[in-house]
């Protein structure tokens, strides 16, 4: 896909192109093509870590004035999680741009979270190389901290799902894996959290636990719907 497209999407240009290139090369595609190590987005991902954290925490200490140290620390840590960016990835569409090795393309590397959430970081890294601070700022604001107390349920989803039946009943909430599909390296995994009888939410993932988590935050949504 054209990285035009791409950029649109972020609403950002990016005056040198080769950063935007070098955030979307997986270490599977330069290791194929016998290419230097640093041609990979590991070193755009760990600078695009500490962006994020600076921007997280910024707009933590702005906008929620009277949120105590030890609650922004937790809030903190559940935006920048692996999964809470891979979720941000997957609504962005990151997948489609990777340069995966031919491995990583045929075990679903395009959609496996550790991949995805490293690149949303390099990506991040890329735009404040390019466009300084206020750049990298604005795409957290709009692609990670958007929306962000539906972030902080899906992180804590099992967890608040668990508290909220508790409180309403002593029957037990439980999980139930409903389909498994592909091969042994691409497994995908559908999973039901269960009340009783009634199917309260339903999730998939590449992991049991991550379809669990889904799960459940289907089920938060579709009780606060309700609520």
């Amino acid at each position: 896909m054209k990285l035009e497209e791409l950029e649109n999407k972020l609403g950002y240009h990016f005056h040198d192109r080769r950063l935007l290139e070098h955030a979307l090369c997986h270490s599977s595609y330069a290791n194929e093509r016998h290419w230097d190590k640093l041609m990979n987005n590991e070193r755009l991902e760990f600078l695009g870590d500490a962006v994020l954290e600076l921007a997280t925490s910024e707009y933590l200490y702005q906008n929620y004035p009277t949120m105590p140290e030890g609650e922004a620390t937790r809030t903190r840590a559940s935006i920048v999680c692996e999964q809470t960016l891979a979720l941000c990835a997957r609504d962005l569409g990151l997948g489609e741009w990777l340069m995966l090795g031919k491995g990583e393309e045929l075990t679903g590397g395009r959609d496996r979270d550790s991949i995805t959430s490293d690149a949303m970081e390099a990506l991040l890294g890329a735009i404040y190389l390019d466009g300084g601070f206020a750049n990298a700022k604005e795409f957290v604001h709009h692609f990670i901290l958007n929306d962000i107390e539906h972030k902080k349920l899906f992180y804590d989803s099992k967890t608040i799902l668990q508290e909220q039946i508790q409180s309403e009943t002593e029957e037990p909430i439980h999980y139930e894996l409903v389909k498994e599909e592909g091969p042994d390296h691409n497994k995908r995994f559908t999973v039901n959290v269960v009340l009783g009888e009634k199917v309260l939410g339903s999730g998939s993932g590449r992991t049991k636990k991550a379809a669990e988590q889904e799960a459940a935050y289907r089920a938060l949504l579709a009780r606060k719907v309700r609520g």
